[in-house]
């Protein structure tokens, strides 16, 4: 097995690195070393927990020379806030013995505060797309010396709506730089992005066997609806194994709830994170829950991508997410670095389809279990369901009674037409036309009259 000694890095980045406790590369850093080396564009395809961070960062510093300038040389272009800073903080760790000055800019904050640490100076710069483009056209954040651009978790950029940003920052850039992209899926929205604005890319992926799944135990039960789910969450939760725990909805205000019943029972083991909450409340609940204050974290999919938080036990789908892809980013939380974990999905009846959905598209079952014993099957529907539920039905009203009307017209159609051409029935005159023609005659005798 390889170690970063092979990769002869120099002595300062290799001594952060042995602080930090790392010895062994992944396949994705293995394999991204010599191409970022070369200096040619590099799409790199891997699934979230597999190294990518390292993956890019590592060959950069690598290659690292002291320059007399202010302007961003690096720029980074992420998805979400705490990814920004997440990937900051690393840049941080692995630069603590070299001079480089990092910078992470993200919206939710003062612009201004964030204006005056660019005008200090910046080498490498950590931003969303939103962000930098606003610093971008007011002039403060320039592109006139950046030599290497770095696009990660793609895709989700693509599906968060950047893409207008991350072209517009694009045709600002200089011609001559380096681009390296990574991306989780391999999408027509990216290979459009390659094809426009990358030169001739070596593509690195990993195949299915390099993601994490095989180090997760997928398993599920079927209950009901979501009243039910809370109660069997409650009652798991009573097993103390589960001790760093995501648990996963689909909706920010049904997030809220279920935050607000576990407090009940579990009262400040948990926190919230969505997009309506505040950037400092979300860090500050990441923070707690890394330093092992929280034992866990009720979150929407913004936590699904990207974060890399250490040693989470299991994830608990209590919704299943509406987007097969999305699933397997969920459940990559757990099972990281070369540690097993383990993904529970709680499963209604409208989210079976969907479920197999994932099941194909990871060429992996998952495995059901029955019920526990004492969990109170609730009859009452939350109003979510209610509209799930009569959407259902309204679809279904409407597909049979426009089916019974085609295949009526279809009928009638048989009766006028009697097989071939000339023995179709003569139009019968309607009685509108007869009544005219009677009104004609009348008025021709009145006149011969």
């Amino acid at each position: 097995m390889s170690t970063f000694q092979d990769f002869d890095l120099p002595k300062a980045l290799q001594k952060a690195l042995d602080e930090l406790g790392f010895v062994n590369p992944t396949p994705i850093q293995e394999r991204s070393m010599p191409v970022i080396l070369s200096g040619r564009d590099m799409m790199g395809i891997a699934q979230t927990g597999t190294g990518k961070t390292f993956a890019y960062l590592l060959p950069i510093l690598k290659q690292w020379k002291f320059a007399k300038t202010h302007v961003p040389r690096v720029v980074i272009i992420v998805p979400t806030r705490e990814l920004v800073v997440q990937v900051a903080e690393e840049v941080e760790k692995l630069t603590q013995y070299m001079s480089v000055r990092v910078l992470g800019i993200y919206g939710g904050v003062n612009i201004n505060t964030q204006k005056t640490r660019v005008y200090e100076g910046v080498d490498i710069l950590v931003g969303t797309p939103g962000r930098m483009m606003d610093l971008a056209l007011d002039n403060v954040v320039r592109f006139d010396e950046v030599q290497k651009l770095v696009i990660d978790e793609f895709d989700e950029i693509l599906n968060l709506g950047f893409r207008v940003q991350v072209t517009s920052i694009l045709s600002m850039m200089k011609s001559k730089r380096q681009n390296i992209l990574f991306s989780a899926t391999m999408t027509d929205d990216v290979d459009d992005m390659l094809n426009d604005f990358f030169d001739f890319p070596e593509e690195v992926s990993l195949a299915a066997s390099g993601t994490p799944l095989e180090q997760i135990t997928q398993l599920g039960y079927r209950v009901p609806n979501f009243l039910t789910k809370i109660n069997l969450l409650k009652q798991l939760l009573q097993d103390e194994t589960i001790s760093r725990v995501l648990v996963f909805i689909n909706n920010k205000k049904t997030a809220d709830m279920v935050m607000d019943t576990l407090e009940e029972d579990y009262p400040g083991q948990f926190g919230v994170i969505h997009s309506n909450k505040s950037q400092n409340y979300r860090l500050n609940t990441m923070a707690s829950f890394q330093e092992g204050v929280l034992r866990g974290i009720v979150t929407t999919d913004v936590m699904a991508r990207g974060l890399d938080i250490s040693d989470i036990t299991h994830v608990i789908n209590m919704e299943f997410p509406e987007v097969p892809e999305q699933y397997i980013h969920r459940i990559g939380r757990t099972g990281r670095a070369d540690k097993t974990g383990i993904a529970i999905s709680f499963i209604a009846p409208p989210e079976e389809d969907i479920q197999v959905e994932a099941e194909v598209l990871m060429e992996k079952e998952m495995e059901f279990l029955d019920m526990p014993e004492g969990i109170v099957i609730a009859e009452r529907l939350l109003d979510f369901e209610k509209d799930r539920k009569k959407m259902k039905l309204l679809f279904k009203k409407d597909t049979q009674e426009r089916g019974a009307s085609f295949h009526d017209k279809k009928e009638k159609n048989k009766k006028v037409n009697l097989g071939g051409p000339g023995k179709t029935k003569p139009r019968k005159t309607k009685s509108r036309n007869r009544g005219i023609e009677r009104t004609r005659d009348a008025k021709r005798k009145k006149k011969g009259k």
